[in-house]
């Protein structure tokens, strides 16, 4: 092997070297710095993605809340009258279910967090 590839190999076990260092350093960092635990974020991601299904839901509700009132208010079949009536109450009770559920999480919960209740 000549001397510019023995060179090469060289600098190229260097750099990782290096690379895997600071890689190293940087992890141990940030682990310092984040002081949550597991269950401290997950509550949060979790927090998060209801919020976000709730803005969709509610998107999604006043909509399909809408067709089924025009379906009910220009429709001549008393069937389909009926049907749109039917999916209105079940979008309705969807939704506060929906936002009921938020509510225990975001005030209930809190309350009796670790099984003893905390008056406050």
């Amino acid at each position: 092997m000549n001397q510019q590839g023995k060179i090469s190999k060289r600098i190229g076990k260097i750099y990782w070297t290096l690379v895997t260092t600071a890689g190293g350093l940087a992890l141990s960092t940030i682990s310092a710095f984040a002081a949550d635990d597991i269950w401290t974020k997950f509550s949060s991601l979790m927090q998060d993605v209801y919020g976000k299904i709730l803005g969709v839901s509610t998107i999604i509700a006043v909509t399909a809340a809408a067709v089924a009132l025009v379906v009910r208010m220009v429709s001549r079949n008393q069937r389909a009258v009926d049907e749109a009536t039917t999916w209105l109450k079940r979008i309705v009770v969807t939704w506060v279910i929906l936002n009921t559920l938020g509510f225990i999480v975001a005030y209930i919960q809190p309350l009796v967090e670790g099984g003893q209740y905390k008056a406050k």
